[in-house]
């Protein structure tokens, strides 16, 4: 992959700017990597290279589409099928054909976690979390833990499910801790943490790292986690509902043997070796295995010009 695939960019405008740090990671380094062909014949994929930010209109983004498919050739061969574009706040509905083909037939590249009902799975690509700790070097040997689950307050939002589980004195709930160290400690002395399916949910990465299961607590499948072509992510985190509240919480962890416990572990320490972003793109790293999922991705049928002339 990293030799053989290619990736055309159109000329991008001249102010481009994007709404987050990670979009705007995975955009220097697409740019400035080998992946990047000037010759679009040569091209399994190419790049729209626009802020789709979250107070763009779909008449503005038909517009975007519109001027590639009239100044190239590419679009209209499969209907933007063999294009991607990067947005976290993704691109609404709406009823003109430009909008139409981008949210059907374009890859969205997403942060993670999209917002509900704006990610087509086994289409569209979620960003791994920027982590906002550094991982530990080793991953995490055999550990004694301190606490069976760890959940900071803006990890949970349930009011009710957060006052039952500061009242078990097996779940450390906080809301900061007193500094990073400590966080980290907090993370390494854990078995679970615990995390609602939400906007931060995006220190599940970070929980791995250090050896903490994560617990995803949700009442609906969650079809957008990070590398979902690449990870099985039943043998990294549990997931369980909301109805039963926290006893029913205990009771799935509770359920989860020694052995199978070990095994979670060490998986997710590996598979977070995939979310780390680096200034410099490195083997196996986040913006690697998102370039991987797009080259999954570059097998499409491309109708001869003429057909459209």
């Amino acid at each position: 992959m990293v030799k053989s695939f290619k990736i055309y960019t159109y000329p991008p405008p001249e102010s481009l700017s994007f709404d987050s740090k990670v979009e705007s990671l995975f955009y220097s380094s697409l740019i400035r990597s080998n992946f990047i062909t000037q010759n679009p014949e040569e091209a399994h994929l190419f790049f729209i290279p626009f802020a789709f930010h979250s107070d763009l209109s779909t008449k503005s983004a038909a517009r975007v589409v519109g001027d590639y498919r009239t100044d190239f050739i590419y679009w209209n061969r499969t209907l933007g099928a063999d294009h991607f574009f990067l947005s976290c706040s993704s691109v609404g509905h709406g009823s003109d054909r430009n909008v139409v083909e981008l949210k059907k037939n374009s890859v969205q590249i997403s942060c993670f976690p999209t917002m509900p009902g704006l990610f087509i799975p086994h289409k569209d690509v979620s960003l791994p979390p920027l982590a906002n700790v550094h991982a530990p070097t080793q991953a995490p040997g055999r550990k004694s833990t301190s606490y069976l689950g760890y959940v900071r307050y803006n990890w949970v939002k349930e009011t009710s499910l957060v006052e039952q589980l500061l009242a078990d004195p097996e779940i450390l709930v906080e809301s900061e801790p007193s500094d990073q160290m400590a966080y980290e400690e907090r993370l390494a002395g854990s078995k679970f943490c615990l995390f609602e399916y939400g906007s931060e949910i995006s220190a599940i990465g970070e929980a791995m790292s250090f050896g903490c299961v994560p617990v995803v607590i949700t009442d609906r499948p969650i079809q957008d986690m990070p590398l979902m072509d690449l990870l099985k992510w039943q043998r990294i985190a549990v997931f369980v509902g909301t109805s039963g509240g926290a006893k029913e919480i205990k009771r799935v962890l509770g359920r989860v043997v020694v052995e199978e416990f070990e095994d979670m572990r060490e998986y997710a320490a590996v598979a977070s070796k995939h979310f780390v972003w680096n200034q410099t793109p490195q083997p196996y790293d986040a913006f690697h295995m998102v370039m991987y999922q797009l080259w999954l991705r570059r097998h499409t049928i491309r109708y001869a010009e003429r057909e459209w002339a």
